[in-house]
């Protein structure tokens, strides 16, 4: 028997198919076929802010036990070119290596392709120099995600995923979910499974809207909590089966990389320590706006309504000392490069005042200003005092240090969940063999 990694990405389109499905069928063939699987298989979400990304942004990998490299190989290149929405749009790559360890630069690449921008062409440099076999389809830039998958261990943090499956005839159809069900299942279920419902919404999260053939996916701590929700959702639907991936999913992977504002480049993730250089303020829709300094360097940075943080923001003072949790949006002629903001967490609270006019020491009522450097006189008993001056009345805040991220509707794939902080998972030994 020999290790073979397989990594394949961007198979669907917007028109419909999906990678996650197509990984579900190859690893049953292959399962069938003999070969056995060293690990889960992997669903590795990249970095969210790039513009031409897949829906999710997801690619996969199957780390396997196999009799014949070269027979698995041939099939899993066939499944991916007839199994892509290549003439909608797809553009898969699909890469192999035969190697007990998964190489250093590969790793690396990884690392990049969570908070970064990768080009086909850096992506083709890393799997030749690392021994990868590869083969790509209409414009190959699928093989970014192939290798990022490939070389994405997830040796720390991570978490699981159970996706069903919609059999062909039902795509395109409403799915049906039972939201009560959804509920009690997530009640019961809690802190263990995350973004199964959004009760500040009324909001099932787990079913997609799309013509994909994923029926639901429930997200959780471990594959045991994961497969209960099969019996506890009881879908009247009769599916086409189902999997388990393991996955960087709610582990905020793609904000671990500290961006210096002065050299923030355009689509790029991270997280950014910095002091709040001016108050936010309102646009159209509910989002707003403040601006933030690191070092000299300032850059604005926007909240969106649909988060719930637009709130939080506004109760932000000068002075405030932050960390933001960011994608930095491309500039324009007429806009700068804004940081949009996916958590915030506020560690110093600047002093906050009202500034109010000095009290008559005559009557005790409050004063006028007589204009520009010409004191104060009062009103109510004539009394003037040229060396009066404003009087700063120290105010609450109405905001507290601590963690703020946004609401599970805007959750995006990688987004860690409130409930999951303190209980991320240290490593993960592979075992030999996944029923």
């Amino acid at each position: 028997m020999q290790t073979l990694h397989v990594a394949f990405d961007d198979t669907d389109s917007r028109a419909g198919r999906c990678t996650t499905h197509l990984a579900f069928k190859v690893a049953d063939q292959l399962k069938k076929a003999g070969e056995k699987l060293v690990d889960y298989p992997l669903l590795i979400r990249l970095n969210p802010n790039i513009p031409w990304k897949t829906r999710g942004n997801g690619a996969v990998c199957l780390r396997l036990q196999v009799q014949d490299v070269g027979r698995v190989v041939d099939h899993v290149r066939q499944a991916v070119e007839e199994g892509s929405a290549i003439g909608s749009g797809a553009n898969p790559g699909v890469a192999f290596l035969e190697s007990d360890h998964v190489p250093a630069r590969l790793q690396q690449f990884s690392a990049l392709a969570m908070c970064d921008v990768l080009s086909r062409q850096m992506a083709e440099k890393v799997a030749k120099a690392a021994g990868v076999q590869y083969f790509t389809f209409g414009n190959g830039h699928g093989l970014v995600g192939s290798i990022g998958a490939m070389g994405c261990l997830l040796g720390g943090d991570h978490t699981f995923e159970l996706i069903a499956y919609r059999k062909p005839e039902n795509c395109g159809t409403p799915r049906v979910v039972d939201e009560q069900r959804v509920i009690k299942f997530s009640a019961n279920t809690y802190p263990n499974t995350f973004n199964n419902y959004d009760a500040n919404h009324g909001r099932v999260l787990i079913a997609p809207h799309g013509p994909d053939p994923v029926f639901f996916g429930v997200r959780g701590e471990s594959q045991d909590i994961v497969r209960s929700a099969l019996p506890a959702l009881q879908p009247e639907e009769e599916l086409d089966g189902w999997t388990i991936f393991r996955s960087n999913q709610g582990t905020n992977m793609h904000l671990q990389n500290e961006i210096s504002i002065a050299k923030a480049k355009a689509y790029t993730s991270g997280h950014v320590k910095c002091r709040v250089k001016s108050r936010a303020y309102a646009m159209e829709g509910g989002h707003v706006i403040f601006t933030v300094e690191q070092s000299g360097a300032e850059m604005p940075a926007a909240v969106y309504e649909p988060t719930g943080l637009a709130n939080v923001a506004a109760l932000l003072e000068v002075g405030d000392i932050i960390e933001i949790g960011v994608g930095v949006r491309k500039g324009t002629t007429k806009h700068p490069k804004i940081l949009n903001v996916e958590y915030l967490v506020v560690f110093e609270l600047a002093p906050a005042f009202v500034v109010l006019n000095p009290v008559c020491k005559m009557c005790g009522k409050r004063m006028k200003a007589e204009g520009k450097n010409k004191g104060y006189q009062c009103d109510r008993c004539k009394h003037k005092d040229a060396k009066a001056k404003k009087i700063l009345v120290p105010q609450e805040r109405g905001i507290k240090t601590g963690l703020y991220i946004p609401t599970p509707k805007a959750h995006r794939h990688l987004t860690k969940p409130l409930q999951r902080y303190g209980i991320e998972k240290s490593d993960f030994q592979l075992i030999k063999k996944i029923l």
